[in-house]
Protein backbone atom coordinates (compact mmCIF):
# COMPACT_ATOMS: atom_id res chain seq x y z
CA UNK A 1 0.00 0.00 0.00
CA UNK A 2 1.25 3.29 -0.81
CA UNK A 3 0.40 6.78 1.01
CA UNK A 4 -0.87 9.86 -1.11
CA UNK A 5 2.36 11.56 -1.09
CA UNK A 6 3.96 8.31 -2.55
CA UNK A 7 1.30 8.03 -5.52
CA UNK A 8 1.65 11.64 -5.89
CA UNK A 9 5.41 11.42 -6.85
CA UNK A 10 4.50 8.32 -9.10
CA UNK A 11 2.06 10.10 -10.78
CA UNK A 12 4.57 13.15 -11.31
CA UNK A 13 7.60 10.39 -11.87
CA UNK A 14 4.96 9.76 -15.25
CA UNK A 15 4.31 12.78 -16.49
CA UNK A 16 8.49 13.60 -16.40
CA UNK A 17 8.96 9.81 -18.18
CA UNK A 18 6.09 11.50 -20.76
CA UNK A 19 8.10 14.60 -21.29
CA UNK A 20 11.29 13.51 -23.01
CA UNK A 21 12.81 14.32 -26.17
CA UNK A 22 13.51 17.80 -27.47
CA UNK A 23 11.21 20.13 -25.32
CA UNK A 24 9.92 23.52 -26.48
CA UNK A 25 10.61 25.82 -23.75
CA UNK A 26 7.79 25.75 -22.40
CA UNK A 27 7.95 22.07 -21.54
CA UNK A 28 11.51 22.31 -20.46
CA UNK A 29 10.33 24.34 -17.76
CA UNK A 30 7.39 22.67 -16.68
CA UNK A 31 9.79 19.10 -16.40
CA UNK A 32 11.70 21.11 -14.17
CA UNK A 33 8.75 22.30 -11.74
CA UNK A 34 7.58 18.90 -11.59
CA UNK A 35 11.24 17.76 -10.36
CA UNK A 36 11.45 20.18 -8.07
CA UNK A 37 8.63 19.32 -6.46
CA UNK A 38 9.33 15.51 -6.86
CA UNK A 39 12.40 16.95 -4.67
CA UNK A 40 10.60 18.42 -2.03
CA UNK A 41 8.46 15.15 -2.02
CA UNK A 42 11.48 13.35 -1.08
CA UNK A 43 13.34 15.88 1.12
CA UNK A 44 10.24 16.87 3.24
CA UNK A 45 7.08 16.14 2.62
CA UNK A 46 7.75 12.15 2.80
CA UNK A 47 8.99 12.83 6.72
CA UNK A 48 5.88 14.78 7.59
CA UNK A 49 3.67 12.77 6.20
CA UNK A 50 5.42 9.50 7.95
CA UNK A 51 5.52 11.94 11.45
CA UNK A 52 1.97 12.62 10.87
CA UNK A 53 0.79 8.45 10.49
CA UNK A 54 2.98 7.63 13.22
CA UNK A 55 1.27 10.63 15.23
CA UNK A 56 -2.55 9.16 14.55
CA UNK A 57 -1.67 5.82 15.49
CA UNK A 58 -0.39 6.24 18.49
CA UNK A 59 -2.92 9.09 19.46
CA UNK A 60 -5.39 6.07 18.54
CA UNK A 61 -3.58 3.98 21.10
CA UNK A 62 -4.99 6.49 23.63
CA UNK A 63 -8.80 5.00 23.04
CA UNK A 64 -11.26 7.37 21.14
CA UNK A 65 -14.21 7.36 22.52
CA UNK A 66 -15.81 8.28 19.09
CA UNK A 67 -15.96 8.98 15.78
CA UNK A 68 -17.00 12.27 16.53
CA UNK A 69 -13.55 12.69 18.61
CA UNK A 70 -11.53 11.45 15.52
CA UNK A 71 -13.22 14.03 13.53
CA UNK A 72 -12.26 16.91 16.09
CA UNK A 73 -8.77 15.65 16.18
CA UNK A 74 -8.48 15.79 12.18
CA UNK A 75 -9.91 19.34 11.96
CA UNK A 76 -7.76 20.52 14.52
CA UNK A 77 -4.60 19.10 12.87
CA UNK A 78 -5.51 19.37 9.63
CA UNK A 79 -7.54 22.01 8.72
CA UNK A 80 -6.20 25.87 8.62
CA UNK A 81 -9.05 28.24 8.38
Amino acid sequence: MKTAIQELKDKIQHVIEELNGELSEYKAGYKQCLINIQNDIDSQMLLMEKEQIMDAWIDGLINWDSEKQAEQYYNETFKSE
